[in-house]
């Protein structure tokens, strides 16, 4: 099969190696002629995978039409604030009944839109699947073991995507709930941006516990409120995603969240992190739904104050920890 990548950062890449070691042609799509030059040259993408080298089976492309030309597969990574741009760009050569998986998380700040409704809207007719998990991109690359969600309203297409991408290293489940897949995904940013701010401040193993409980509990609530199941939020795409997030040094979310905890601006934070830091565009976007479901997301709330308000971030939790008393087990009051 020829199937085209569309972004060529670090998680972008590192699939379009693995479907081509699975035997597909792929093209990958940078968004700057100059960056693909450089990687065609050196035969690796040294700004995001160093020392891995880009297979025989990838070719390197900048232009939409060439990248798109002879596909009816394709695998969207652009950020959620450059997606329906791009979305935009790639529209005059997708046709309708192509699949289309989307690997980014996040939501669509002026929608509030999960990313396949976006795809949906930009592309009607075409087969949309959401594919999301515990996943860093430097460890898939290097071929570690790995497991994921392939997810789709359409559960025929998350099945096609998980034989597209399933391998001996690379377990792919499916699920139905794109609703609970693609919110898993996104929200847990916000909590990985809360656990490295209590990394960053010093805080211990003590408070991540807490802060991935009950954040784990907070996303629950909110996807169950939206339409999602329950369950979806104890599997992979939800607290296996939300671990490895918040205790990675591959996170970029904790990594900025760290940085914030330090007592770095947002801006010094972002620059330092140098990549796309989902949990900060996610931030008002969560809130938003939050408070259009009359969820109550506490750390949501606090993560924003401090992200989008400046709110120090030890006030922050004193004012998590000095709430009103609350049952355990009260799903939506913490």
């Amino acid at each position: 099969m020829r199937i085209c990548v569309i972004s060529a950062g670090s998680w972008g890449s590192a699939l379009a190696y693995l479907l081509a070691n699975n035997g597909h042609d792929v093209n990958l799509w940078f968004r700057n002629e100059e960056k693909a030059r450089k990687v065609m040259e050196s035969g690796e993408n040294s700004e995001y995978l160093p020392g891995v080298s880009v297979p025989s089976g990838v070719n390197i492309c900048w232009d939409a039409e060439e990248a798109s030309h002879s596909c009816d597969f394709f695998v969207q990574g652009a950020p959620s604030k450059a997606l329906r741009e791009t979305m935009e760009l790639f529209k005059p050569y997708i046709k309708q009944g192509s699949s289309i998986v989307n690997i980014a998380k996040g939501l669509e700040a002026s929608s509030t839109k999960r990313l396949s409704q976006v795809i949906e809207e930009v592309l009607p007719g075409v087969n949309v699947a959401a594919l999301s998990g515990p996943t860093h991109a430097e460890e898939v690359a290097l071929g570690a073991p790995t497991a994921i969600v392939s997810s789709s309203k359409d559960i025929k297409c998350a099945e096609f995507v998980q034989d597209v991408f399933m391998n001996e290293n690379f377990r792919v489940y499916t699920s139905d709930d794109i609703i609970g897949v693609e919110i898993g995904g996104a929200i847990k940013n916000l909590i990985a941006l809360a656990a490295g701010i209590s990394d960053g401040m010093g805080h211990g193993d003590n408070a991540k516990a807490a802060l991935m409980t009950r954040g784990i509990r907070e996303i629950s609530a909110l996807g169950v409120s939206m339409g999602a199941d329950e369950a979806t939020f104890y599997g992979l795409s939800g607290i296996g995603d939300l671990i490895v997030t918040c205790t990675s040094p591959h996170s970029r979310n904790r990594r900025a969240g760290i940085l914030l905890g330090q007592g770095k601006s947002l801006d010094e934070a972002l620059k330092e992190v140098r990549m796309v830091v989902e949990g900060v565009n996610t931030c008002k976007t969560a809130m938003k739904l939050a408070n259009d479901y009359d969820v109550s997301a506490p750390i949501t709330t606090e993560i924003y104050k401090v992200v989008m308000e400046n709110k120090n971030p030890q006030k922050a939790v004193y004012d998590l920890m000095t709430r009103d008393k609350k049952k355990e087990d009260e799903l939506n009051e913490y």
